[in-house]
């Protein structure tokens, strides 16, 4: 039965690394103080773990940051809970394939260990990664994530600006374009929100709500304590 806490954003304007979701994330690892950080998703894994254990410190928490070595890989069956931070969604699933980890995530993860992820670590949860926001500046041998929902995510979603003068795809428009080759739900993530997971049932929390988009169907808005287990 699946956990998960899927971010849109790690920072938020004004505020600190997690500020605005630490809360959540401690409500939902309960009694844990250890958490295993996935820092694939940025070039320099090492500054980006020591910021992970530093702020989870604050709050208590170890962090054990996963390498892709044989380490790494009794680091990711031994500890109870992960977090996979943000970053560049094609280098973060690219880097688990690599490594061989992406079968033991998804493994731990439906056999009952906590997961949380942030924007690319969110990204991943879903069954591919096709409505990320990133730049594939490096191939994965496929799209295919860790398909833990059954639903896309596309975080840090953003309104279209009434009196922008841009003329490219809104975000909306290029989630359409996903829908005219993929029927399946996608889930517009706005900043400061997140969904939770227990089980069979999954909620949205968090500052803002969230678009939820279909093929051949209007956009739905849901706000802040909708629940999303229709979804699932």
């Amino acid at each position: 039965m699946s956990r998960l806490l899927l971010i849109s954003n790690s920072t938020s304007h004004g505020e600190g690394y997690l500020d605005h979701c630490i809360g959540e994330m401690l409500s939902f690892l309960g009694p844990i103080r250890e958490v295993c950080f996935v820092p694939f998703a940025v070039y320099d894994r090492e500054s980006y773990g020591e910021s992970a254990r530093r702020r989870f410190a604050a709050e208590g928490i170890e962090v054990r940051v996963l390498t892709t070595d044989r380490v790494g890989g009794e680091v990711l069956e031994e500890t109870p809970a992960v977090f996979a931070g943000g970053g560049n969604t094609f280098r973060l699933l690219k880097t688990l394939q690599d490594s061989g980890f992406q079968g033991v995530l998804r493994r731990r993860t439906l056999e009952g260990m906590p997961y949380m992820g942030a924007s690319a670590g969110s990204n991943i949860a879903a069954p591919t990664i096709r409505t990320t926001n990133d730049m594939p500046i490096v191939q994965p041998a496929s799209f295919d994530s860790l398909d833990l929902l059954p639903f896309q995510i596309n975080p840090h979603y953003l309104d279209p600006d009434p009196v922008s003068q841009h003329m490219g795809e809104t975000r909306e428009q290029r989630l359409v374009e996903y829908l005219e080759e993929n029927d399946r739900v996608v889930v517009g993530l706005r900043e400061g929100a997140w969904i939770r997971v227990e089980g069979d049932e999954a909620g949205l929390g968090g500052r803002n709500g969230a678009r939820i988009l279909r093929r051949d169907t209007e956009p739905e808005e849901r706000p802040p304590g909708a629940s999303l287990t229709d979804l699932l």
